[in-house]
């Protein structure tokens, strides 16, 4: 396993991660399943666990976090995050970015997860209804208790991202560490074009999400939809991203996956890696085989060559 550090901060992650989002607690439920695969990954140098208060309503944050407890690894072994701004229920105040939701929702995280305090804490989205100011005051107000060591953005603009570093900055406050956006070989221009410029000139990291498009880029669609599969209880990822365009580059990718010695999964995490802001890959996984593919990729370096060769792929 690699480490790198999260933006120009102290704190290093495991370049290969592993997030609850759509799986635990929503797919997956069967708490010895899961414990399996978190066992697998943790056991592989992962030490970085991403988590949202909204992944199953909690559900998330329970059950990874119970795994991680079972497997008795010592808190400060382990890099936990969180996320804040989506409803948690029909109360007019229990989502976005009060000062009220986050330092109430903090709380209630950290209670469902069993722990003291969260090493990230992060805005899952954007909130216009809410002063720039008061997002960052209360931020840092997590932070300065203790009851989360770092806090990051989710989605936000480059220009979101500015105004609160600058923001933080100018009031004495603490600025947001690390972004975590989705990026992969099929969803790539937002972040290189846009986040990409901006994080890297504030010294804010990137942990992204989706690396492997909800799957499509394993090659597991190739074909059609499995059942089972996310594209088939997730019709809007299916609608993003399965088109023949995409089918007939996937299917491209094989070959320089083949002419690797890896799987298509394990190019197109390396792939991500490949570029320095990255921090880190959250990929999922609903079986211990997916989970040990993609720890392969953390060791994978892309040559020049095969790095162009994928890049006339995409944009052919």
């Amino acid at each position: 396993m690699q480490y790198r550090q999260v933006g120009k901060s102290g704190l290093k992650v495991s370049t290969v991660s592993l997030g609850a989002w759509t799986t635990y607690g929503e797919s997956v439920q069967d708490q010895k399943r899961i414990a399996d695969i978190v066992k697998v990954a943790a056991e592989g140098g992962i030490n970085f666990f991403d988590n949202a208060d909204m992944y199953a309503r909690g559900q998330g944050e329970r059950l990874m976090t119970a795994a991680l407890h079972d497997l008795g690894i010592p808190r400060h072994h382990l890099v936990l995050s969180t996320k804040v701004f989506w409803p948690m229920s029909d109360d007019v105040n229990d989502r976005g970015l009060s000062r009220k939701h986050i330092l109430e929702s903090i709380d209630m995280s950290l209670e469902r997860m069993q722990t003291d305090y969260v090493d990230m804490y992060f805005a899952h989205r954007y909130d216009p209804d809410v002063p720039m100011s008061e997002i960052v005051e209360a931020f840092s107000d997590v932070v300065r208790s203790g009851r989360a060591l770092y806090w990051g953005t989710s989605e936000w603009s480059a220009a979101q991202i500015a105004e609160a570093v600058a923001l933080a900055k100018a009031s004495g406050l603490v600025a947001p560490v690390v972004e975590q956006p989705q990026y992969s070989m099929l969803y790539r221009e937002r972040v290189e074009e846009q986040i990409l410029p901006a994080t890297d000139h504030h010294g804010v990291g990137l942990v992204v999400w989706s690396p492997l498009a909800m799957g499509m880029l394993t090659g597991k669609y190739d074909d059609g939809i499995p059942s089972g599969s996310r594209f088939e209880s997730h019709e809007r990822f299916a609608e993003n991203f399965l088109t023949e365009d995409n089918r007939a580059r996937v299917k491209a990718l094989a070959d320089v996956a083949s002419d690797l010695g890896v799987t298509r999964a394990e190019l197109a995490l390396a792939w991500v890696l490949r570029h320095p802001g990255v921090s880190s890959v959250i990929t999922g996984a609903t079986k211990v085989e997916q989970i040990e593919s993609n720890l392969k990729a953390a060791d994978l370096e892309l040559d020049e060559d095969s790095v162009e060769r994928i890049d006339a792929i995409l944009t052919s």
